[in-house]
């Protein structure tokens, strides 16, 4: 494997490699965590990088001493929140024009997104931080549809402050049970799909209130 793939593997599966690099790199740690959530949240190019389970998997480690809770918890809430910031302002100068070349191009989609984030923009912002693909996504497309940063800065901050401290916490105080350890990538999978019930019960919602007016 070459240094480019070694890398790449450390960075796709951080959760996985974290006790080791504590280990072995000490406070650059916390630089790394900060570097990693700040492109997974702040480039479209970069949603498949680890997220929830890298928060939960660094708050585990904090409950057994190996990483600073409360130092933890403003890293990656300052990296969650200018992620989201830049993500924002590539999509409000760069995106229409990347949107332009893409063969799923037509003008009523950007009209679209731009009319669903001055009507839902703070439910949109807030909960899609935990979806994953779609946090990397919201971001960009509230910038492209020239969503008022103001508006947005102020749902980014609390979309990050609850993201980040739910699973760095729920890390903390879960991750040393034994039940945890053992089953560690199915209770990640588990949280995962509770954080998106909070989504489709808003999808369902807009979908039925669409419908009974329908009916009225």
């Amino acid at each position: 494997m070459t240094f480019l793939n070694s890398v790449i593997d450390i960075l796709l599966h951080l959760d996985k490699h974290l006790a080791v690099i504590i280990q072995s790199y000490g406070l650059l740690t916390y630089l790394l965590l900060f570097f990693v959530i700040l492109i997974e949240t702040g480039l479209v190019i970069t949603p498949y990088l680890p997220g929830d389970s890298l928060l939960f998997a660094a708050g585990s480690l904090a409950s057994v001493g190996s990483l600073n809770i409360f130092l933890l918890l403003i890293v990656l809430t300052t990296a969650a929140i200018l992620g989201d910031s830049l993500n924002y302002f590539i999509g409000y100068h760069f995106g229409e024009a990347v949107f332009l070349k893409s063969k799923f191009y037509h003008p009523e989609y950007l009209q679209k997104a731009q009319d669903f984030y001055h009507k839902y923009g703070r439910k949109t912002l807030i909960l899609a931080r935990f979806v994953p693909i779609v946090r990397t996504f919201a971001p960009f497309v509230a910038g492209m549809g020239k969503m008022k940063y103001s508006s947005f800065l102020i749902n980014n901050i609390i979309g990050g402050i609850i993201w980040v401290f739910l699973f760095v916490l729920a890390g903390y105080f879960l991750g040393g049970l034994s039940i945890v350890k053992e089953n560690f990538s199915i209770f990640i999978l588990i949280i995962i799909l509770l954080s998106i019930v909070p989504l489709l019960f808003e999808v369902v919602k807009h979908f039925w209130k669409k419908n009974y007016h329908k009916t009225e």
